[in-house]
């Protein structure tokens, strides 16, 4: 086995100090699978591990090289490194990260990843293979639509963390995933780039598929064989403690919610902009009686809330889309229906005709001997006005920020 420096060339325009790379003395010279694995402290298992990735590359008929990512102080490096396996050292500083690390390292023209801890079984790595030969380009899989070793899931991952989250990611993205903190999973080296990672723990599992479906990668699930771990091995979390189940779940809530922010924003907002307008309207001439109920102004007062509020989610429901749409087609659509002159000349238009609105309460106040009496249709009217002027007062600063975005993500005014 040999030791050998990095060299930075077209693709490693730069590496990182603290990383270095070790290649076995029997190395595959152009690979079409890479098998990436981060490992902490795994020598109980590393090597039978590493020996299943060779029988799996061999059994799905592909050239194939296995990357360790090894933060690990108890030699899993060393062995895994004697089995045939590429070796990164790195420091200790999360699961995600060491994806980030290694993705310079990378040959493969298809990624496999997963745990070497012997609990996903690499000997059958045909599926996934078949799948990136069908032309996908991110293959999840799913311990739920495969088999489940009895014990090798703890009841609250199983029955409730697990299918909890993931109908959750579900419902904010409109996909249809089964397991998606199945550690066993796959992609594209292209998609792999294009995720661009930022997540540096355990949220990168939620990070990778909510990144796949906002990039429309096309996806698949393949069944697979979870197993219990072996003898004398302790998981992560357990040896984390009891609270890191609890906090890994959080953390990846927190990336679902972050990364799907527009599922709080838009439609909401548009529902309430709806329903406020509903209230405000009807009653911008005066109260209006429908059956036992009488909208008065106190209804349209809370109707201008529930609209302003509305418009604000609506678009800040936008600027989130846009964020997180590398494709910038999101931002082109909002361009060309907010284009900027007719924007912001229709918004100061509709500002002028809000403040208009409230001149007649204006004259009523001045006359009154700057008192106002009880509310008339005047009110009513000044109160719409003030609804007027302030959408249109959003829609300009929305405008502003739209081609902001839109000046730099194409570099150009």
């Amino acid at each position: 086995m040999t030791t050998v420096a990095i060299r930075a060339d077209a693709q490693l325009l730069s590496v990182d100090p603290e990383l270095s790379l070790r290649l076995p003395s029997i190395d595959c010279a152009d690979p079409e699978v890479t098998i990436l694995i981060p490992a902490l402290n795994e020598k109980l298992t590393i090597a039978d591990f590493v020996d299943w990735c060779h029988q799996g590359l061999k059994a799905a008929g592909r050239s194939g090289e296995v990357l360790i990512v090894d933060s690990s102080n108890d030699g899993t490096g060393d062995i895994a490194l004697a089995h045939g396996a590429r070796v990164l050292k790195a420091p200790k500083r999360g699961l995600g990260r060491a994806y980030i690390d290694a993705q310079p390292f990378v040959r493969g023209k298809f990624i496999i990843m997963g745990d070497c801890d012997c609990t996903y079984d690499f000997r059958e790595l045909k599926p996934f293979v078949d799948a990136f030969r069908s032309g996908h380009e991110f293959v999840m899989g799913s311990r739920f639509k495969g088999t489940i070793d009895d014990g090798a899931m703890p009841a609250l991952h199983r029955y409730f963390g697990t299918p909890g989250t993931t109908w959750i990611l579900n419902r904010i993205f409109s996909s249809h995933f089964s397991d998606i903190h199945c550690g066993m999973r796959g992609m594209t080296k292209d998609a792999f780039a294009r995720l661009q990672l930022r997540s540096q723990s355990w949220e990168y599992a939620s990070e990778m598929v909510v990144k796949s479906v906002h990039l429309n990668l096309k996806t698949t699930e393949v069944p697979i064989h979870f197993l219990k771990d072996r003898e004398g091995r302790l998981s992560h979390h357990k040896r984390s403690g009891w609270f890191s189940p609890w906090q890994a779940g959080w953390i990846n809530l927190r990336a679902m919610f972050i990364y799907g922010a527009d599922f709080f924003l838009f439609r909401p907002g548009l529902v309430l902009f709806l329903v406020g307008l509903a209230l405000a309207l009807p009653v911008l001439a005066g109260p209006v009686a429908i059956g036992p109920v009488t909208l008065s102004l106190n209804w349209m007062l809370v109707g201008v809330t529930l609209a302003t509020l509305g418009v604000q989610c609506v678009y800040s429901g936008v600027v989130a889309q846009v964020l997180y749409d590398p494709s910038d087609g999101v931002l082109e659509r909002w361009l060309k229906r907010l284009r900027y002159t007719p924007a912001v000349a229709s918004s100061a238009i509709a500002f002028c005709l809000g403040v208009a609105m409230g001149m007649p309460l204006v004259f009523k106040y001045a006359q009154g001997g700057l008192r106002l009496a009880g509310p008339d249709w005047r009110t009513h009217l000044a109160v719409g006005g003030l609804l007027v002027a302030i959408l249109s007062f959003m829609t300009f600063t929305f405008t502003l920020v739209l081609h902001a975005l839109g000046v730099s993500r194409r570099r150009v005014f």
